[in-house]
């Protein structure tokens, strides 16, 4: 097999060999990095981590992995947790601060919750779903028949996995006498809590809903905590499709509002920016790059693959351009309860022409021709 050469910084007459140590399997995944686009200028924060780079946290029923402003320190408005259960697996009964947001990427699971009036809500999920639990509210996610794997959005970019209120984790952490005054039982009772906190275990595949519930169960929520996105009438476009989440049709998810991107090869996601919230992007299959405007002559261009994590601090201009040759998937998050962004595409056509033309020496064919009349907001692809 002929061995492929290691990318190097040369580009026409410019840059020339790393003579010292090199990855080239990074420098590969990168070549925007290695080789920056003429246009991109000035100095800017890291706006990409891939999952790859996590630590992994790996416990009897799954694991998890995440990504916070320890690993990417300009994303600030929300972390992400990347987290995947075996058939049973548990992510223990717990809660907190933070509000969570979910995407399944595959599989199916159970989550459960309760409402601070003691309305209960148990549903299954699978792949495309979403749910959301305010902050405070307890719950649980259990894998079922075929395991599940998803994608896990907080409204705090300090957020940490590891710093959750964990049923297990309060039970260790008080007295026996306590608990036994607290539930009116015996201190015997609690001779075989666990030593400490849980976090993830394995259990055993739950059978339908209607089995496992409570005998006392009480109401259940009017508002769902959990939500089908494929439901949702997709936005087509000749260049891929988008499917929009936020609280005007998932009303219970007033801090998360969401995106699922899909770009055909050749595809791009708009030159755009967002007027309320910074983005944070979750790449889930294929490949694409992204050139990122922060004023100033400053801009940058990130490159992504499935898995990797993207940041767009606020009001900053960007476009993401799919550069393979299969489906680029990836999700927008915005700490907010509406998704918005503005379109330079639609801002220029509804600008006044002379106007234009005293700013860009633009053609009138072009302004009557090339700049899209669409007015809809939020979705403009090419």
């Amino acid at each position: 097999m002929e061995k492929r050469p290691n990318p190097q910084p040369m580009k026409d007459d410019k840059g020339g060999k790393i003579w010292g140590a090199e990855n080239p399997e990074i420098a590969r995944q990168n070549p925007d990095i290695l080789v920056p686009p003429e246009t991109d200028s000035g100095t800017m924060p890291n706006l990409k981590f891939p999952y790859a780079l996590s630590h992994m946290r790996v416990e009897h029923g799954g694991w998890s992995r995440e990504v916070t402003i320890r690993e990417m320190p300009a994303a600030k408005t929300i972390a992400g947790v990347n987290m995947h259960l075996e058939p049973g697996g548990v992510r223990e009964l717990h809660w907190h601060k933070e509000a969570e947001w979910s995407y399944m990427i595959k599989g199916k699971a159970r989550i459960t919750a309760i409402s601070p009036d003691g309305k209960e809500f148990v549903d299954d999920v699978e792949e495309g779903d979403l749910w959301y639990f305010p902050s405070g509210i307890p719950h649980s996610i259990k894998g079922l028949s075929e395991g599940a794997e998803f994608i896990l959005a907080f409204d705090d970019g300090a957020f940490s996995e590891n710093s959750t209120f964990s049923i297990t984790d309060w039970f260790s952490s008080t007295p026996k006498d306590v608990l036994a005054a607290n539930f009116g039982v015996s201190e015997e009772e609690f001779d075989h809590i666990p030593d400490g906190e849980l976090y993830m275990y394995q259990g055993a595949v739950p059978g339908p809903i209607a089995q496992g519930l409570p005998k006392d169960t009480n109401e259940f929520v009017e508002q769902p905590f959990s939500f089908k996105l494929f439901d949702v009438e997709p936005v087509k476009t000749s260049g891929g499709v988008v499917r929009i989440a936020d609280s005007t049709n998932f009303p219970v998810s007033k801090t998360v509002a969401a995106a699922l991107v899909e770009l055909e090869p050749g595809g791009i996601r708009e030159m755009h920016w967002h007027p309320n919230e910074d983005e944070w992007q979750y790449y889930l299959e294929g490949q694409g790059r992204m050139t990122v405007f922060a004023s100033g002559g400053k801009s940058r261009t990130y490159d992504f693959q499935g898995g990797d994590v993207g940041y767009v601090p606020f009001a900053m201009g960007h476009y993401v351009q799919n550069t393979g040759d299969t489906t680029l998937k990836f999700l927008e998050m915005f700490r907010s309860d509406h998704f918005a962004d503005v379109s330079l595409n639609q801002w220029m056509s509804q600008t006044p022409p002379e106007l234009l033309k005293e700013h860009l020496p633009l053609s009138d064919e072009f302004i009557q021709n090339a700049l899209h009349k669409d007015k809809r907001p939020n979705v403009k692809f090419k």
